[in-house]
């Protein structure tokens, strides 16, 4: 019996030993515990490992060198690959500031054609380090003041021998001569051919952006002033002789030119303004407008109603200044047509079947 209480008494304490024990760990836990949460706390928000980011653009290294002693200029850097030529012309410009960007001319070789503003450097790249060649292309001009100018000399100069001012005809004999109708027909048609180009320059052509060198400004100019005033000369001379066949000839002639005139309008336009989308990549195609039906037939009606215009001011004038310049401007624009045509049957696929490039059935 008494060994019995013995092992309960025994078993008690060993009971109350270990309850001793836990709760010294669950205090010591709670302890361990509450000073993980304030270090927590005090170190703030946890941060994100930075991820290492991996750029993409490449940049390239353009050597310029001189195209006729091939020493090098300037290099630019840190060209990306969708900067432009016109992009590189400007750094260049910044490098070199006397070499304004109209009249770099940058090649890929030396005797090479020039590259276009518009080119990326990434499609003429074939390594990160990329030899253009530099060509000074003189004093350049935009092209808008080169039409501008090559169509307002022939508007006023053929108004000044209309007037027929003292010091080109003798006074006199222009005051007794009588003008016959075609003398002023052929002015009022002179003026809206070129009035009609200057409008068209001004608000239809979608004139390049870019330059050309200020001797095609001369000689565009020479070209056109020059012819005008022989051919102004002739025609309001007081001695002019009216057309063989009379008022028949010059009606005839008359209609026709001012057939060719709007027809000329309407194309133009329609070549500014493809269609409604504004999409350039299709040919251009007739439409409701008869003076459009043209396409039919040739690449480049617009070539064939200006030559039809001065044929028919030939005919109406029937002098020999215009029948030369008629004859120089149907061949150059032939020849345009020409070059044009080709494109167009390297281009358009649905475009084998026009046979002619400016006359019908022809050429």
């Amino acid at each position: 019996m008494f060994k019995r209480h013995r092992s309960l008494a025994s078993d008690r304490k060993r009971e109350l030993f270990f309850q001793r024990v836990s709760r010294s760990i669950m205090k010591n836990d709670i302890r361990n515990f509450h000073s993980l949460s304030q270090l927590v706390l005090s170190a703030g928000p946890l941060k994100a490992t930075p991820a290492v980011k991996h750029s993409k653009t490449t940049h390239f290294e353009i050597e310029i060198l001189d195209a006729q002693t091939r020493k090098q200029i300037c290099i630019v850097d840190k060209v990306t690959q969708r900067a432009t030529i016109h992009d590189v012309k400007q750094k260049f410009h910044k490098t070199c500031p006397k070499w304004c960007p109209s009249r770099v001319g940058l090649q890929l070789e030396c005797g090479g054609p020039f590259l276009r503003d518009d080119i990326t450097i990434q499609s003429v790249a074939a390594s990160s380090i990329i030899t253009l060649y530099f060509t000074d292309l003189g004093q350049q001009v935009s092209w808008t003041t080169v039409f501008l100018a090559e169509y307002t000399g022939p508007l006023l100069i053929y108004l000044l021998f209309y007037l027929r001012i003292s010091y080109v005809y003798d006074r006199k004999e222009s005051t007794r001569s009588i003008r016959h109708p075609v003398v002023h027909l052929a002015c009022l048609f002179h003026c809206i051919h070129y009035i009609r180009y200057l409008l068209e320059t001004l608000f239809v052509h979608k004139v390049s952006a870019g330059h050309t060198p200020l001797k095609n400004l001369i000689q565009g100019c020479a070209f056109y002033w020059g012819f005008t005033s022989w051919i102004a000369y002739y025609i309001n001379h007081p001695q002019y002789t009216p057309p063989s066949f009379g008022n028949r000839q010059v009606t005839v002639s008359a209609i026709n030119f001012l057939v060719c005139e709007a027809g000329n309008h309407f194309i133009n336009v329609m070549l500014a303004h493809p269609n409604h989308t504004g999409n350039n990549a299709c040919f251009p195609r007739p439409n409701y407008n008869p003076f459009t039906w043209m396409f039919l037939l040739v690449s480049c009606p617009n070539y064939t109603y200006e030559i039809g215009s001065w044929i028919s001011f030939t005919v109406m004038t029937q002098t020999l200044p215009v029948g030369i310049f008629t004859l120089l401007m149907s061949i150059q624009m032939s020849l345009w047509a020409q070059k044009k045509h080709k494109i167009y049957v390297k281009k358009f696929n649905a475009y084998m079947h026009r046979k002619s490039a400016i006359i019908p059935f022809i050429l």
